[in-house]
C-alpha cells in the first residue's frame, strides 16, 4: 500500500505517530515562513505543515503544488495550535518530512468545494471531478448502505437474488423501449427491459418462490428531476400470497431502512384507496404530512348565478389554516401559479375569515357573508384561515387543486424533509382509456390500457365486470407512497391462463398478437403456475427521498441531463456507415 492511514482517520491519539497519506491537493495556504496544505481523499481531509525552520526545500516544494494534485506525503502526527472542530481530524495536523508528487493536474474547471462556482452542465460534463466533492460521495455511500441493508432484510426474509436478462424482446404495452438491433440476426432487434415483470413471474412458475434484484431497467421517456432513461429498482417477487403478505413484508422492508440508515422508527402505513386519494387530494401519491383536504362545494355555492360555479362539473377548495393575512400581492401570485399551462386553471377564488369573524371573498358581488359562511363550515375554517377555490371539469380541477394544495404546503412551512409520512394506496382502477398519453405508443391510442401491467390481476369481487363494465374494475395493486413520492408500486399477478386471456381482449391483442408477444408466458402458466404478486422499490428515489432531495440525479454516478444526454462521453452519438451496415440498418433512413 502506498499509504498507511486515510486523509479521515487521524485523531490526538495518534500524536507523535509517523504515517504516509495519499491524496489530492485541495487548497493551499502561503503565510510566509510557513505554508498549510488540506490533502483529500474519499475519507476526509487532513492538514500539512510545512515550515522553513524545519526544512526550506521542502517547504518550497509544497507551494509548487497546485490544486488537485495527486501527492503522497510521509510525516509526524502533531497537534494544530489552531484546531478546526468542523472537520474529524481538527485537532492535529502532519508535519511532513517528505513529499512525492504522484501526478500533477490541470486547474479544473470549477471549485472541488461544497459551495462550487460549477453549474449543473459544467458539473455533468465533469462529473468524475463533481464526485470527489464531498456531499456527493456522500450521497452515494448513502444508496451504498441503503442496498447493502436491503439485501440483509431480505435475505433474512428468505429471497433468493436472480439476474434477469437485459436483452429482451419489444412488447407494445407501456412505455416506449429502447432497442439493440442484432447483427447476428439481420432486421431483428433485442429491447432493454422496462422491468423484469414477466422474467420473475417465470421465477415464480419455477418454484422460486421469494426473487428479488436490484435491477438496472430502460424507459425512452419524457424526462424530468425523478427520471432517467436508466434507472434501478428493487424489484421482488413472491408465492403462495395475497396482498396482506406483500404489504406486511415490504412495509417492514421500509420500516428497516429507515431504522437502520436514519435512525427513524416509521409507524404502521395507513392504507386509502385510490377513490379517497382522488377525492381528499386530487393525487393518487398524496402528501400525507400535512392535511389540507379537498372540500366539494357543489351543493353548497351553486345557484347564485355565479357562472364559473354554476356551470362547472366540480367546485373544490381547500382551507389553508392561519393564512388569512395573506396579501392582494401574494393571492394574486396563487392566482398566476394555478394559471401557469402545466397546471391549467381558467383563475382562483378564495375568501378570508378574518380574524374579527368577518369573511371577505373575491366574489362578494355574488354571495353574502351569510351565504359565505356555509362556505366556512363546509369547510370547518376558523378565524385567521383562508379559502381557496377551483372550479371546472373534474379531472383537471382535481390536478389543478393538488398543485396548489402542495405550494400552499411548501410555502406555509408543512413539507418537512425530515418528516415521513407513509401509506399505502390500494384498489388502483385496473383499466384506463387511452386518449393518446405521449408517453405511450400512438397505435395504443383509442384502447384501454392497462393502469400497472397487463399481468396485473382484477380484484376477485370485481372479475364479472370485466365484460360488461372494464372501466369500474379494481387492480389487485398497491402503491407505497412517502411524502408524495411514490416510491413502490405492485400487484397480485394473473395466474390463470384464460384470465390472462381475457385480460389481452380486452386490451386489444388478437389470440395471434397475444400469443406472438407473451406465448412463453400464457404456455408456462399450463405447467402450474403458483399465485403470486411482488412490487419494485423505485431505488433511485428511495435514495433521493432519504437523503432530502428532489432529483434523482444526485444520488447516481455517472447521471443524464434532463435532455437524456450524458454530458461527459457525448452520449447518445452517432455511430459509423460500416457499424449501420453490418446491422443491415440502410444508413439513408438512420441519418433521417
Amino acid at each position: 500500500m502506498l499509504r498507511t492511514n486515510t486523509c479521515g482517520e487521524l485523531r490526538i491519539s495518534d500524536i507523535n505517530k509517523t504515517v504516509t497519506l495519499c491524496g489530492w491537493v485541495q487548497k493551499s495556504r502561503d503565510l510566509g515562513g510557513m505554508t498549510f496544505i488540506d490533502l483529500r481523499d474519499r475519507y476526509g481531509i487532513t492538514q500539512l505543515a510545512f515550515n522553513t525552520d524545519w526544512d526550506k526545500g521542502l517547504c518550497d516544494q509544497a507551494r509548487a503544488l497546485s490544486r488537485e494534485f495527486v501527492v503522497q506525503v510521509t510525516g509526524t502526527v502533531i497537534e494544530r495550535e489552531s484546531k478546526n472542530k468542523n472537520n474529524p481530524t481538527g485537532d492535529i495536523e502532519l508535519k511532513v518530512s517528505s513529499i512525492k508528487v504522484l501526478n500533477d493536474a490541470k486547474t479544473p474547471p470549477f471549485t472541488i468545494e461544497e459551495d462550487t462556482d460549477g453549474g449543473d452542465e459544467l458539473r455533468m460534463k465533469y462529473r468524475y471531478l463533481d464526485l470527489r466533492r464531498s456531499s456527493v460521495r456522500k450521497n452515494l455511500e448513502l444508496r451504498h448502505r441503503i442496498a447493502i441493508e436491503t439485501r440483509n432484510y431480505l435475505d433474512k426474509q428468505d429471497f433468493l437474488e436472480v439476474e434477469t436478462p437485459v436483452l429482451i424482446k419489444s412488447t407494445p404495452e407501456g412505455a416506449r423501449d429502447f432497442v439493440v438491433p442484432s447483427r447476428m440476426h439481420s432486421g431483428q432487434f433485442y429491447a432493454l427491459p422496462q422491468s423484469p415483470q414477466t422474467f420473475k413471474q417465470l421465477l415464480m412458475v419455477s418454484g422460486f418462490d421469494r426473487y428479488y434484484q436490484i435491477v438496472k431497467c430502460f424507459r425512452d421517456e419524457d424526462l424530468r428531476a425523478d427520471r432517467q432513461p436508466e434507472f434501478t429498482q428493487i424489484d421482488c417477487e413472491m408465492s403462495f400470497v395475497e396482498q396482506e403478505d406483500i404489504l406486511n413484508t415490504f412495509e417492514g422492508l421500509v420500516k428497516h431502512l429507515f431504522k437502520t440508515v436514519k435512525g427513524v422508527d416509521i409507524p404502521k402505513l395507513q392504507r386509502m384507496t385510490y377513490a379517497d386519494a382522488m377525492k381528499y387530494y386530487g393525487n393518487d401519491k398524496p402528501d400525507t404530512r400535512f392535511e389540507m383536504k379537498f372540500v366539494e362545494l357543489n351543493s353548497v355555492v351553486k345557484g347564485q348565478n355565479f357562472k364559473v360555479f354554476d356551470d362547472a362539473e366540480l367546485v373544490v377548495g381547500i382551507c389553508a389554516k392561519g393564512a388569512a393575512e395573506y396579501t392582494r400581492k401574494q393571492l394574486d401570485e396563487l392566482t398566476e401559479f394555478v394559471k401557469r399551462p402545466q397546471i391549467g386553471a381558467t383563475g382562483l377564488v378564495y375568501a378570508r375569515y378574518n380574524s374579527d369573524g368577518t369573511i371577505k371573498s373575491s366574489v362578494d358581488k355574488f354571495y353574502n357573508e351569510e351565504q359565505l359562511k356555509t362556505w366556512a363550515t363546509a369547510f370547518d375554517a376558523q378565524p385567521g384561515d383562508l379559502m381557496l377555490i377551483l372550479a371546472g371539469a373534474k379531472e383537471k380541477t382535481q390536478k389543478a387543486l393538488s398543485e396548489l394544495r402542495l405550494e400552499m404546503g411548501s410555502r406555509l412551512g408543512l413539507r418537512d424533509k425530515n418528516t415521513f409520512s407513509c401509506l399505502w394506496v390500494i384498489d388502483f382502477p385496473l383499466l384506463e382509456w387511452n386518449d393518446g398519453d405521449p408517453n405511450l405508443l400512438a397505435s395504443l391510442a383509442g384502447r384501454w390500457h392497462a393502469k400497472h401491467h397487463p399481468f396485473t390481476s382484477p380484484k376477485p369481487e370485481d372479475i364479472a365486470l370485466l365484460s360488461t363494465d372494464p372501466g369500474a374494475v379494481r387492480a389487485n395493486a398497491y402503491d407505497m407512497v412517502i411524502n408524495g413520492v411514490e416510491i413502490g408500486g405492485g400487484s397480485i399477478r394473473i395466474h390463470n391462463k384464460d384470465l390472462q386471456a381475457q385480460m389481452f381482449d380486452i386490451l386489444g391483442f388478437t389470440k395471434e398478437e397475444a400469443q406472438k408477444q407473451f406465448g412463453f408466458l400464457m404456455n408456462a402458466f399450463e405447467y402450474g403456475a403458483p399465485p403470486h404478486g411482488g412490487l419494485a422499490f423505485g431505488f433511485d428515489r428511495l435514495c433521493s427521498l432519504f437523503g432530502g432531495s428532489d432529483s434523482i440525479r444526485d444520488f447516481i454516478a455517472f447521471p443524464k441531463n434532463n435532455a437524456g444526454r450524458d454530458m461527459m462521453i457525448d452520449s447518445p452519438s452517432e455511430i459509423s456507415d460500416e457499424q449501420l451496415k453490418e446491422l443491415s440498418i440502410r444508413t439513408e433512413i438512420a441519418k433521417a
